[in-house]
């Protein structure tokens, strides 16, 4: 055997070429013009080293006061990166440019951890532009009122476990948010969070995230080292992989065999199927749907998993904003007269309030998926080369002090007219930006909206109690995983407002 075909010469092979890479790039530097401020990269490596990999949105947020600048630049091994702070740049480059920032930088990572299914990793073009029409088709305004019926009887679901076992609030919100999307896209019903689709969901996107985002893996910066065996990387990548497929192929399994024994509900792949058994359909248009149904849930799983324990959180944290919007609902519903429903979503502005301002404090990702500049571009003196990984930093933006006052404090008056109506600012960043925005966005909304609503009416939230009967703080702290942002694990005391709303609880248990 040659020496290097060995592994230590293979290692010299990918090294060398890693370097003569970096040595190209740092030769082939043009003289376009300056970039956007920055820390100052270290010889060959750049910025590697700085880029952080957790916490991105407040660090970047402290870069750019440190550098008194709204766009940061930094440059990881020839690998350019912007990061835009300010929602005034997002909405320039993503929104008013976007014919050259709808792209997005393939990270090397997303083959390896078996993400490749992921349309919102897509880069631009023909692919993308199918995958996005289907979910425009399924999941536009009009649309999502398809899944009305489901949001409610898994929100009702939620509430009667809310009612049962307080203390497992965490539990019950991890059921809710896996098991929508696994029942609208697959007509899977989950009762246990045992069930090995949602482990092998779980453990695919924990592992996945930590290795695919930026700063997670040297091979996202340089792709020659996907190739290196024996790294944290390639360990890592190949659980991932293996848990995505399993969390693909059950529920398709699933779905298969209850068609075949004439039972299966109606669901986006059940719909497919049989559209393809009458009319057909192409493999492209087949393989396309399942990647669609694959990204709706783990998307929208992380997302409302995130946003529901932070909203607990806080309102456990802020009685006084739990006060008016009680007073609301129960103007809206009747005292224990009934659960809310979509269309008490206009006549609960508060509520409405409540949602996005605990989407502006909590946005489930602090850093929107990294964008790529398709051309050179010219902006406000800087220069954005072909390739630049473009990033919108929703956390500094959405506590950015010209547009929010006291941006750190959860007040969702903030979002009220003086006369007890609703601003207009009512842009969720959470959702993206530009031709990349959230196509589920209206999925996500009503979700959301009906199960803060939901608790609100029938739950009183507080702080739990030691042994001593002194109240349990709830802090601050979010654990951070790659791009996804959850709450700290904490504490929370949750009982019924009423005997009146314990039973409009417990009836609601015959729609289940």
């Amino acid at each position: 055997m040659s020496n290097l075909a060995s592994p230590p010469g293979l290692i010299y092979i990918l090294l060398g070429a890693v370097v003569c890479r970096i040595i190209a790039k740092q030769l082939s530097k043009g003289k376009e013009g300056p970039y956007p401020p920055g820390p100052a990269p270290k010889f060959l490596i750049g910025n590697a080293l700085d880029i952080p990999a957790k916490d991105g949105g407040r660090i970047y947020a402290e870069w750019g006061k440190k550098y008194n600048s709204d766009i940061l630049h930094l440059n990881a091994l020839g690998q350019h990166i912007v990061v835009l702070n300010s929602l005034d740049d997002a909405n320039e480059l993503f929104e008013k440019r976007s014919r050259n920032y709808t792209d997005r930088s393939v990270m090397p990572t997303t083959e390896m951890i078996g993400w490749d299914y992921n349309l919102a990793l897509y880069p631009y073009g023909d692919k993308w532009r199918m995958h996005r029409r289907i979910c425009q088709q399924n999941f536009n305004k009009q649309s999502a009122k398809h899944f009305y019926p489901h949001q409610k009887r898994k929100v009702h679901s939620m509430l009667l476990g809310l009612l049962s076992s307080p203390e497992r609030f965490e539990d019950h919100n991890r059921m809710l948010a896996i098991s929508l999307p696994l029942y609208t896209m697959y007509g899977y019903e989950v009762t246990k969070l045992d069930d090995p689709t949602i482990i092998a969901a779980d453990k695919g996107i924990d592992i996945g995230i930590q290795v695919f985002s930026p700063g997670g893996s040297f091979a996202n910066i340089i792709p020659i080292l996907k190739y290196v065996p024996w790294t944290w990387t390639q360990r890592m990548a190949k659980e991932a992989r293996e848990q995505t497929e399993i969390m693909k192929r059950l529920p398709l399994e699933h779905v298969q065999r209850e068609m075949a024994a004439g039972r299966a509900p109606p669901s986006l792949v059940a719909d497919f199927l049989e559209k393809k058994q009458t009319v057909g359909v192409t493999a492209e248009e087949e393989a396309a749907l399942f990647n669609v149904a694959n990204t709706t849930y783990g998307a929208a799983s992380e997302t409302t998993m995130s946003a529901t324990l932070s909203f607990i959180a806080h309102m456990a944290r802020n009685p006084e904003v739990q006060a008016k919007a009680h007073a609301e609902l129960d103007a809206v519903l009747g005292v224990g007269g009934r659960l809310p429903t979509f269309e008490d979503r206009k006549s609960t502005p508060y509520v409405e309030a409540i949602y996005r301002e605990l989407m502006r404090l909590c946005a489930p990702l602090p850093l929107a998926i990294p964008h790529r500049a398709s051309e050179d571009d010219w902006y406000k003196g800087y220069f954005i080369p072909k390739g630049t990984a473009v990033i919108g930093n929703v956390w500094a933006m959405n506590r950015d002090e010209r547009r929010y006052k006291d941006p750190l404090t959860f007040n969702p008056d903030r979002f009220m007219t003086p006369d007890g109506k609703l601003n207009d600012d009512d842009r969720i960043l959470a959702y993206g930006f530009g031709r990349r925005m959230c196509v589920g966005k209206h999925v996500a909304s009503s979700t959301l909206w009906l199960t803060f609503a939901s608790i609100l009416a029938c739950f009183t939230l507080g702080k739990a109690k030691d042994e001593n009967g002194d109240e349990i703080e709830i802090s601050d702290d979010v654990h951070e995983i790659g791009l996804l942002s959850h709450k700290a694990p904490f504490k929370c005391d949750i009982r019924p407002r009423s005997e009146a709303w314990r039973r409009v609880i417990e009836d609601a248990k015959g729609g289940l």
